[in-house]
């Protein structure tokens, strides 16, 4: 094959690589991705379309949170395969019958080009985007990347949750534990990378009996955040 075809023919974007170039129009303008977010936490998430029930009430939970994320340096893009007049009726209608200003920017993605290059057209979810997610740091570099069929809503509280815990992972250089900060056996404490060396686990073994942290074993140690 061609090295033409093989760029052609590559996949969606994947966790750990960088977002990629693309300028988009929006309900906010022309906007140049990454670039626009350069520096701060961003959330691309794509819909099905606009003037649907799932969607509207996913629009109106991310606009309850917007000042949420905005403190944590985070800011919302969404996409669908609508035009921006679609986009701008949809928002005047949320604030006129719901009482919320949509204030982030929605890409117009009529031609479906951006929904391509992101893989968010899904076979068996017909031509429309799925409800996709892609959290991107200020590296520009992918972190997540989350999918849900149209018939499910998203958990955006889940969503600060996982901006808070990358936060803090990247600060601190720990792990997060499943459900934190609520985790059922260390609670809001955060987890110690795995040691990798004999040297490594002698400095732990005596970390802990200095009281510095606490393990179940040396391999799963945990601290106060």
């Amino acid at each position: 094959m061609r090295k033409k075809d093989c760029e052609e023919k590559k996949g969606m974007p994947l966790i750990g690589d960088k977002f990629p170039e693309m300028t988009v129009q929006t309900t906010h303008g022309e906007i140049k991705l990454p670039d626009k977010f350069k520096g701060q936490w961003y959330i691309l998430f794509s819909h099905p379309a606009d003037f649907t029930p799932v969607c509207t009430t996913e629009f109106y939970a991310f606009q309850k949170r917007y000042d949420q994320f905005r403190e944590l340096d985070t800011e919302l893009i969404g996409l669908s395969i609508d035009q921006v007049f679609s986009h701008l009726k949809w928002e005047e209608w949320i604030e006129e019958k719901m009482g919320e200003k949509i204030e982030f920017p929605i890409i117009a993605d009529g031609r479906g080009k951006v929904a391509e290059k992101l893989g968010l057209i899904h076979g068996g979810e017909g031509t429309t985007t799925v409800r996709a997610v892609f959290m991107v740091d200020p590296e520009s570099t992918i972190r997540a990347i989350l999918y849900y069929p149209a018939e499910l809503g998203r958990n955006m509280d889940e969503f600060i949750r996982m901006i808070k815990g990358f936060q803090k992972s990247d600060k601190e250089g720990v792990a997060i534990p499943a459900n934190w900060p609520e985790n059922e056996l260390i609670e809001d404490r955060v987890i110690i990378p795995p040691a990798n060396s004999v040297e490594a686990i002698d400095d732990r073994k005596k970390r802990e009996e200095d009281g510095e942290i606490e393990c179940y074993d040396w391999w799963l140690c945990h601290r106060e955040s």
